[in-house]
């Protein structure tokens, strides 16, 4: 049973969306070409027969002008010279009673001669002279030679009769219309052979080659499929719809990495940081059942609780945040935003927290400068960046100071946060140092969960800016840079 399903089944080249399309196209083509093919010469064929009736009706108003002027000896002269030139039409005269006299045809269909006028469809005769010619090559060979069989024409004619009751009979063969319909169906199945050999060897240098891309697509998505999210699309470079299909999808192959490599990596750091403040939260409410159960002491216990547990609401949704923005899920309003306002309140809101550090703290004065983005989550940005430069400019040789500038170069706005402090002189830790949960030796004495900076750079991700770390000489700048807006 097995066998017979699979001897049912199509082909596997068949089976494939290019081969039924071109199969598809090849029958449409044929019917069309077949169809135009019989139309144009049914065409042909009524253009040739009207113009064989019109030759006919000339030769019979000539004819009957002789018979006028010379009677019937001059007709019958007039007919047989035009019998005996190359080409001629059929000329017949018959008795009343059918019996051919004279003219270039031997036998006539039966009833043909009946009718008065023209025949209504092509009837077969045969020339005068050919049953001999026949017999002669018939009687050329051995006693046992085939018999040759009668040749019949097939041909139109305009049948009349003469005062005296004679038959006069003037038609024209159809063969050349016949070999003309002869010629175009030739050429036709000649033109769809060539279309098959064609189409077939399209096919095995043209279809083989994308079958075996399909292939080697296919077997790359199964690896894919399977686990292996480091695989990626075979691309050979030839520009194709199939390349750009690879490259799009290798594209997007990329991004899932990406952010499976960040689920992985957030999951890890949880498992690790969050680790301490938990522990923490359970060896305080732990003391506190322990110890003394006077009311302040439980009170100091719970507000430590409550104080440790906003730190980890809070980082909670830093972490939240950072997934959104970096996934693009976020239904943040785009607005216009003048950084410059911005500055000035971030610089207000901070200027106590530096005064308490004996940092200063100071922005330089500018023009506004508007940009598309969402205020919150600039100021946010702005104000971790703000808050780890006063944190880490406390190591500072002299005076620890912090300044914030803003400047417009190259079709962006970019804001400077500089400090002066030992700031990151490894290129390797400056790029780690926007990853969740990073945290640098030198910073572990520093209070935070090392995400502000990745705050940072996710939201600058979400405006179509970039987060660049700066060494300077000495501290650090971290510099967010803006596209322009629009029309501005």
């Amino acid at each position: 049973m097995t066998d017979v399903r699979n001897a049912l089944r199509l082909p596997a080249i068949m089976r494939t969306t290019a081969a039924r399309l071109s199969a598809l196209y090849f029958i449409l083509f044929a019917l069309c070409a077949t169809l135009l093919v019989f139309y144009m010469t049914s065409l042909s064929a009524r253009m040739l027969t009207a113009q064989s009736q019109e030759t006919i009706d000339e030769e019979v108003q000539g004819l009957d002008r002789a018979y006028r002027q010379g009677g019937l000896p001059v007709l019958v002269r007039m007919m047989e010279n035009r019998s005996r030139q190359p080409g001629a039409n059929l000329y017949l005269i018959a008795d009343p009673n059918g019996r051919i006299l004279t003219g270039n045809v031997e036998s006539l269909q039966p009833g043909v001669l009946e009718t008065i006028g023209w025949t209504e469809t092509p009837f077969s005769y045969q020339r005068y002279g050919e049953s001999a010619e026949r017999r002669n090559r018939g009687d050329s060979g051995s006693e046992q030679a085939p018999a040759v069989s009668e040749t019949r024409h097939a041909a139109i004619a305009l049948v009349s009769r003469l005062p005296n009751q004679m038959i006069v009979l003037v038609g024209r063969d159809l063969g050349e219309p016949e070999r003309f319909r002869a010629v175009v169906r030739r050429a036709l199945m000649f033109a769809l052979g060539m279309m098959a050999i064609g189409g077939l060897l399209i096919w095995y240098f043209v279809g083989r080659r994308a079958l075996k891309r399909i292939d080697s697509v296919s077997e790359a998505s199964r690896r894919i499929m399977g686990g292996d999210l480091s695989g990626r699309l075979p691309i050979t470079g030839a520009g194709d719809e199939f390349d750009r299909l690879s490259e799009n999808l290798n594209t997007m192959l990329t991004r899932i990495a990406g952010l499976n490599d960040g689920l992985k990596q957030v999951s890890d750091n949880i498992a690790h940081d969050l680790k301490t403040p938990l522990t923490r939260l359970r060896n305080r409410a732990e003391a506190a059942l322990a110890g003394d159960p006077a009311e302040a002491g439980y009170r100091e216990a719970l507000e430590a609780t409550i104080a440790e547990s906003d730190r980890l609401i809070k980082t909670f949704n830093a972490i939240l945040m950072i997934s959104r923005l970096e996934a693009g899920y976020s239904t943040e309003p785009l607005v216009k935003v003048d950084l410059a306002a911005t500055i000035r309140d971030v610089v207000e809101l901070y200027e106590p927290v530096a005064e308490e550090r004996d940092v200063v703290l100071e922005a330089d004065e500018t023009a506004a400068a508007v940009i598309d983005g969402n205020r919150e989550l600039i100021g946010q940005a702005l104000s971790n960046i703000v808050d780890n430069a006063i944190k880490y400019s406390e190591d500072a040789s002299g005076k620890p100071t912090v300044r914030v500038s803003i400047e417009k170069a190259d079709g962006e706005v970019r804001v400077s946060v500089s400090d002066n402090g030992p700031g990151i002189p490894d290129e390797e830790d400056r790029q780690r140092a926007t990853e969740r949960f990073v945290r640098l030796e030198k910073s572990r004495s520093q209070p935070g969960s090392g995400l502000g900076l990745s705050l940072a750079k996710a939201i600058m991700k979400f405006h179509g800016g970039r987060l660049d770390l700066v060494p300077g000489s000495p501290g650090l700048a971290v510099v967010m840079a803006f596209p322009q807006a629009k029309g501005g």
